[in-house]
């Protein structure tokens, strides 16, 4: 006699084995890939405990859990996320938005507090694209150009203004962060590769072995972005502009003096809900010029 094998039975099985894998969230993750073979949120799947499973959904099942297994992101098997309350898609090769780059967006939204109207905001480094969605769809009244090297998070991001239906006013182009230009912005903002040379083994293999490395990775102390960002900041900004950018756990006070080093004034910290500090930002003069190079 062929084994029944319920949703209830097979999320049990699949929280069991991903939990011996070492997925953080096994239940979770299991009730995500469950939900996505069977075309059903969490809910859905709650109401359906006891519905027998054909083996062709069985088979979906066990392919998408097997590739969770091996520690491939849940967000690329899936092929979406979530990013302040908005959905992204996201696949191999573009860095997966977190929710600790929600901080940023609000620092930004902070500044931006009865200047927004017509304000032209720099994302560098937009990756999926996460940052310039959410500040156009937030501040209908803002021009966004966001900047990657990457033609593949372009194609990405461009697909996610489309979703999220700001495209005509968040404006994708490929260019270096070395050499920034199209200013002035009234602020310029970047969640930009932080990780150093010698932390890149300790990652978890979800980020490690799966996300991009160029996203990743910034030089032997995970500052060399925030050269290029401070050095071509005053360049960039209008008289009074600020330059914010999210930062890895002890680099915030380093990251404002670079700041401070290139002419960029009232440097602050902000920490995110883990009482770390991530966002650090500073204000161009109301007279700007560009500052000597480090």
């Amino acid at each position: 006699m062929t084994e029944r094998w319920t949703v209830l039975k097979v999320l049990r099985w699949t929280t069991d084995y991903l939990n011996e894998k070492g997925i953080d969230s096994p239940r979770l993750d299991a009730e995500l890939l469950i939900g996505d073979a069977l075309n059903k949120d969490r809910v859905g799947l709650y109401l359906c405990y006891d519905q027998p499973l054909q083996a062709e959904e069985l088979a979906q099942i066990r392919q998408l859990v097997a590739r969770r297994a091996k520690r491939e992101p849940l967000q690329y098997i899936l092929g979406h996320t979530e990013f302040w309350s908005l959905p992204f898609a996201v696949k191999p090769g573009v860095l997966i938005p977190r929710g600790d780059t929600e901080i940023l967006v609000e620092e930004a939204l902070r500044l931006l507090q009865g200047h927004a109207d017509g304000a032209r905001i720099l994302d560098v480094g937009t990756g999926s694209g996460a940052i310039a969605v959410a500040l156009a769809h937030s501040c209908p009244t803002l021009q966004v150009e966001a900047v990657d090297l990457q033609p593949e998070a372009l194609d990405q991001a461009q697909a996610n203004a489309v979703r999220n239906g700001v495209e005509q006013r968040v404006h994708f182009r490929q260019q270096d962060m070395a050499v920034l230009t199209g200013g002035p912005y009234q602020l310029v903002v970047s969640n930009p590769p932080y990780i150093r040379e010698d932390e890149m083994a300790g990652l978890m293999p979800e980020v490690r072995e799966h996300e991009p490395a160029v996203a990743l990775h910034a030089g032997h102390d995970g500052l060399d972005c925030y050269r290029l960002l401070c050095r071509q900041a005053l360049a960039l900004l209008q008289p009074a502009g600020w330059l914010v950018v999210e930062v890895g756990a002890g680099q915030a006070e380093t990251v404002a003096q670079l700041m401070q080093q290139h002419g960029l004034q009232n440097t602050f910290c902000r920490n995110d809900y883990n009482d770390i500090a991530r966002v650090v930002g500073g204000q161009a003069p109301v007279t700007t010029g560009v500052a000597g190079e480090e």
